[in-house]
C-alpha cells in the first residue's frame, strides 16, 4: 500500500512517496524542505510503522505540527485526506489502498476467516505512561511535545534493538511484540529486558524535564500466545494474546507494581530465576481467573544479574 504527501513549493504541485521514515523542515537535508521561518529546521517526521501505518510525530518543533487544525503532541496515525499544518505551510497525506485493504474495513469477522490469516506465537509487551492526562493539563504543549517525541523515539529504539516490532503507538502508550517458533523464553525475556529499558527511558525523560512536578511512572503487561498477524489496513497482530496484554498493563495500577506477567509468559522461565509474587486476578472480558506474576523493575534487573547467562544479545 502507497503513501504519499503532496504539497506546493514556488507555485509546483510535488508529490513525495512516504519510506519508513520520512523527515520534514527547514533544514536543507530534510526529505521534504519547507522554506519558512515558522518551520523549525528538524521539525517533524512522518515514521512508518508495520506495512502501512504512517505516523506523524513532531520533533519539539517551536511553533507545533497540526493535523486538520489540531497540534499533535502525540504520535498521530495519519488517514489519507489527512490535513498537515506546519506554519503557513499545508501539505496532504494521501494512501492508496488496493481491494484486498479495502475489504478488511467491511468486516473483520469475515476478513479473518476467508483471508486464511497467518497465526504466529508471540509475547507481547504494552508499556503506558501512567498520570498522562493530568501531565498533559499542567505542562505547556510544546514542553508535552518535546518530551514525548523523545520517548516514543527511544522506546521505539529499545524494542528494536531487543528484537521486538513496534506494533503501533496508542495515544501514551507503545505496543509490541515479539514472534517465535520455538524459543519462547527468549522472547520473553526480550521482552523483560525491553521493559527494565523502557523505564530507564522514563527516568531519565524526569531527569532532564525540571518543568513537570510529578514523577513520570510506566505500566507493562506482558502475555504471550498466539494472534492472527497481518490484519487489516495496519497489519496489526489481533487475538487474545494481545488483548489480555492490555488488561495486564491496566492490572499494575491496581496492583500497585511496574510489571504485571501472565502465567504463560512467565511458565517459560526457570523456577529459581523468577522473584515477584504469583496470584489470581480476573480482569475485564475474561470469564476464567488468570494466573499473573507481579514484578517491580529492580525485582527484574535482579533476576538478570543473578542470571546473566539467560540474556540474549541485542540486535543491530
Amino acid at each position: 500500500m502507497s503513501a504519499f504527501v503532496c504539497y506546493r513549493n514556488k507555485g509546483v504541485n510535488k508529490k513525495v512517496p512516504c519510506k519508513a521514515v520520512l523527515t520534514l523542515g527547514r533544514d536543507k537535508n530534510s526529505d521534504i524542505v519547507i522554506i519558512d521561518l515558522l518551520a523549525s529546521r528538524n521539525h517533524a517526521m512522518i515514521r512508518r510503522l508495520g506495512r502501512s501505518d504512517y505516523y506523524l510525530i513532531d520533533s519539539g518543533s517551536s511553533n507545533g505540527s497540526f493535523v486538520n487544525s489540531h497540534r499533535v503532541a502525540i504520535p498521530r496515525l495519519l488517514k489519507s485526506g489527512d490535513r498537515i499544518q506546519i506554519g503557513g505551510s499545508e501539505l496532504v497525506f494521501e494512501q492508496d489502498y488496493k481491494e484486498e485493504d479495502v475489504m478488511d474495513t467491511i468486516s473483520m469477522e469475515e476478513t479473518i476467516i476467508s483471508d486464511r490469516p497467518v497465526i504466529s506465537q508471540i509475547t507481547v509487551l504494552v508499556a503506558d505512561i501512567r498520570g498522562f492526562t493530568s501531565l498533559s493539563e499542567s505542562v505547556n504543549i510544546r514542553t508535552l511535545t518535546r518530551m514525548m517525541t523523545k520517548w516514543f523515539h527511544n522506546v521505539t529504539d529499545v524494542i528494536t534493538s531487543h528484537g521486538g516490532i513496534v506494533d503501533k503507538f496508542i495515544g501514551d502508550c507503545v505496543f509490541a511484540r515479539w514472534e517465535f517458533d520455538t524459543n519462547q523464553a527468549e522472547s520473553v525475556i526480550k521482552a523483560l529486558q525491553a521493559a527494565i529499558e523502557i523505564n530507564d527511558v522514563t527516568e531519565e525523560l524526569n531527569i532532564n524535564s525540571p518543568e513537570i512536578s510529578e514523577k513520570l511512572r510506566i505500566g507493562v503487561g506482558i502475555n504471550t500466545g498466539v494472534a492472527s498477524m497481518g490484519i487489516g489496513q495496519d497489519a496489526t497482530a489481533m487475538g487474545d494474546a494481545v488483548n489480555i496484554a492490555f488488561r495486564l498493563e491496566t492490572a499494575t495500577k491496581v496492583l500497585g507494581t511496574d510489571i504485571v506477567m501472565s502465567e504463560s509468559s512467565y511458565s517459560s522461565l526457570p523456577d529459581e530465576c523468577l522473584a515477584g509474587e504469583k496470584q489470581k486476578i480476573r480482569v475485564k472480558g475474561k470469564r476464567d481467573v488468570l494466573r499473573i506474576c507481579s514484578l517491580h523493575f529492580s525485582d527484574v534487573q535482579k533476576m538478570f544479574n543473578s542470571y546473566s547467562e539467560l540474556l540474549p544479545q541485542k540486535e543491530g
